[in-house]
């Protein structure tokens, strides 16, 4: 028998995708689900910016595209455009796709990397054209993927109706206390201020940052990243939209950290990530409205956090999910993701009334490679710049790297082979932007790389690639609202 009593504690995101992806999973099995959350809390509304994943999850849940769009006021999102990392004055964007195809049986990076003119490397990706001149239009057939950008608030209010619809109930009220078994240590209930208790077989805590469950109850521990992600706090800030909408992320490097902009259909999202160690918040304020492209629209909502993850993020019969599990920063949009996939790992393993460790130990295992993968992408982010115009940027260049880092970014220099493995969220295409974006190139490329039929073939893609994206409609015209 499955652990029957499910107990959701906190809403926001992570709660609300929880209780929609179990209500759709669990459907006609003995399970009751209930989401416990207060109103008084406020959420954090992590990741307005996703990874292609997100279309997975919706589709799985029976979610109709435009639908979801209407009701979360979303916008299609082809990419992460970087600004001023590797260099001032670079922009590059991540897309979702590879860049070229093979040449000769050759990796088309090599053929690019050994070529002497061949254009910059973004002409051979077409969501980055697309994206460039602010089109989009859905893949049919072309090798790239999408993603989204939403109001984060709006897609847990969206997954509330579609989780009570499918007999998720959901009690208001603020856990007060932890009622612990004396014998297993497992949690059997917790206590709502108003004196209401809440029993439940498995527990999920989507706590947010305070890990009510996974820290203060069952003092899993916390694994600190902050030598290598040195950033701890982020102001964030909505204005209006001004001018064309596009189908992309910015990220715009700052002194002391970096800048975001997501664009929705009714605002644009705003914020600044920094390193208080490296600037005040004052000064990081001003940076903030400094960047932003009109008049803010609400107070600045700030941010205080630690990088890094849980040592354990299922104990007991406790499962963390969202910014209880752990955080990085959002400069990749994995907010989401990470909800997502813990959320699939609890799925394939869910307990039985059992009760078997091992269920708890691949799920941390698989969740800590995960977090350990998506921490060395954004490093790489910050070391691999040329930039030392501050005490911030001299200090990442200078940072000694994670092995596992290390050893991936050693091979790339040499050889231009990017390390593959079967657990990661980020695969050859995206460290390759990365890579190329911030001018690390290699030593030495394939020697059967080169000559003229490979000059030929690049040139015929890239004039392919730009009269396709120029073909694509508007961004705003694929959302269906005027421009």
């Amino acid at each position: 028998m499955l652990a029957g009593r499910i107990l959701v504690v906190g809403g926001g995101t992570a709660g609300w995708m929880t209780a929609a992806a179990l209500a759709h999973k669990l459907a006609g099995m003995p399970a009751r689900i209930t989401l416990v959350e207060s109103a008084e809390i406020g959420t954090v509304g992590v990741g307005e910016a996703t990874i292609p994943h997100i279309r997975h999850f919706n589709a799985t849940l029976g979610i109709d595209e435009a639908d979801f769009l209407a009701a979360t006021k979303g916008t299609y999102k082809l990419g992460i455009e970087f600004v001023d990392w590797g260099r001032k004055g670079d922009s590059y964007i991540h897309p979702f796709a590879e860049f070229g195809a093979p040449i000769g049986g050759v990796p088309f990076h090599q053929q690019w990397c050994s070529a002497r003119d061949a254009g910059a490397f973004e002409a051979y990706s077409l969501p980055i054209q697309a994206a460039r001149r602010g089109r989009f239009r859905r893949p049919d057939g072309d090798p790239y993927n999408y993603a989204y950008q939403f109001d984060a608030g709006l897609y847990a209010k969206f997954l509330r109706g579609y989780s009570e619809a499918r007999g998720v109930t959901r009690r208001e009220g603020k856990v007060i206390d932890v009622a612990r078994d004396g014998e297993s240590g497992f949690v059997r209930s917790v206590a709502l201020e108003g004196g209401e208790t809440l029993e439940a077989d498995l527990f999920i805590d989507c706590s947010g940052f305070r890990g009510l469950l996974i820290e203060q109850a069952l003092h899993a521990g916390y694994e600190e990243w902050t030598h290598w992600l040195p950033c701890d706090r982020a102001i964030a800030l909505p204005c209006a939209n001004i001018g064309p909408i596009p189908p992309l992320t910015r990220a715009t490097a700052q002194d002391a950290g970096w800048t975001w902009r997501i664009p929705l259909q009714h605002r644009t999202g705003n914020g600044h990530v920094y390193a208080s160690g490296f600037t005040s918040d004052e000064e990081a304020l001003r940076v903030l409205l400094g960047a932003i492209a009109a008049e803010p629209m609400a107070d600045p909502n700030r941010l205080r956090f630690v990088a890094g993850r849980r040592r354990r993020q299922w104990v007991g019969n406790v499962v963390a999910i969202g910014l209880s599990s752990g955080f990085l920063e959002p400069l990749e949009s994995t907010s989401i993701h990470l909800i997502q996939l813990a959320i699939g790992r609890l799925l394939d393993l869910f307990p039985t009334r059992d009760w078997d460790p091992l269920d708890a130990a691949e799920f941390n295992r698989l969740m800590a490679l995960e977090y350990e993968r998506v921490r060395d992408f954004l490093i790489l982010h910050y070391h691999c710049t040329e930039r030392d115009d501050s005490e911030f940027w001299r200090h990442c260049r200078a940072m000694r790297l994670p092995d596992s880092l290390e050893y991936k970014l050693a091979l790339f220099r040499e050889r231009g082979v990017v390390v593959q493995y079967r657990e990661g969220t980020f695969l050859e295409p995206s460290w390759l932007a990365v890579y190329l974006g911030q001018h690390v190139t290699p030593r030495h490329c394939d020697p059967r790389a080169g000559g003229a039929a490979a000059v030929a073939a690049m040139a015929a893609m890239r004039a392919g690639i730009a009269a396709t994206a120029e073909a694509m409609p508007a961004h705003e015209a694929a959302l269906g609202i005027s421009a």
